[in-house]
């Protein structure tokens, strides 16, 4: 676990806010006080007075300035220390992407489908034995992320019964899909280079009343440029600029 261990008040709420930010599992502490079992790094400032000596942490100094740069050395830190990195998936129009170090939270994103792979291969990047697990319950979108992956090891997971039931207040859809994305990279998969799947007639009429939505109701995708979109091969927008201009 990372603490934020400091009396500067410009560096606390950033490192709080950059922290909150990449999801990562941290809490703070004042610098007299002792640190929790499960500290692994400690972010400062240069000029706070503390006494790490007997404590295996890894301490990490930086300024509200700068906070970017020292989370990333103390999610780095922490990685290092806690195993291997795991990123678990859960695809979706916005899929939740949840990154593990060992048992450890590091970082949750909630992005565009169009954006996961990217984020994914960021999260990996310098990592040798990063393992990348995928849902398989969203057919057409986890088969998208999965060949966007070649760069690094992926398995498909059967993703039954990841999504908790989330209480009053514990938030809305974004925060159901980073769950499951951290119980995912959790479970053990099949590997999968690549996924090739073909449309069911339910996927191609999601698809046409998609495009329906987009424009507004004022046309629908034939069937034909449906299932190119569900195959990746043109994106929703350029199946309506193609419908419209037929």
């Amino acid at each position: 676990m990372i603490v934020v261990v400091t009396d500067d008040f410009a560096l606390y709420h950033a490192a709080v806010a950059e922290l909150r930010e990449r999801g990562a599992t941290f809490t703070t502490r004042e610098p007299a006080a002792d640190l929790p079992e499960r500290a692994a790094v400690v972010i400062s400032a240069p000029h706070d007075h503390l006494s790490l000596r007997d404590e295996p942490v890894e301490h990490v100094t930086t300024t509200a300035e700068d906070v970017r740069d020292g989370v990333e050395e103390a999610l780095g830190g922490l990685r290092e220390g806690d195993g291997r990195t795991v990123v678990g998936v859960d695809p979706g129009e916005q899929p939740g992407v949840a990154v593990l170090s060992g048992e450890t939270v590091v970082a949750a994103y909630h992005v565009p489908l169009a954006d996961a792979a990217d984020t994914v291969l960021a999260e990996t990047d310098g990592e040798p034995d990063a393992l990348v697990r995928v849902g398989d319950g969203d057919r057409l979108r986890s088969a998208r992320i999965v060949n966007e992956l070649a760069e690094v090891p992926v398995e498909l997971v059967d993703e039954s019964g990841t999504t908790p039931t989330l209480g009053r207040g514990a938030g809305g859809k974004g925060m159901a899909d980073v769950l499951a994305a951290v119980n995912i990279a959790r479970m053990e998969g099949e590997p999968a280079e690549t996924r090739t799947v073909e449309p069911t007639a339910g996927e191609i009429q999601r698809i046409k009343n998609e495009s329906r939505d987009r424009s507004a109701g004022d046309l629908t995708v034939s069937e034909e440029l449906a299932r190119e979109v569900a195959r990746d091969e043109l994106t929703m927008t350029e199946a309506i600029a193609e419908q419209r201009d037929g």
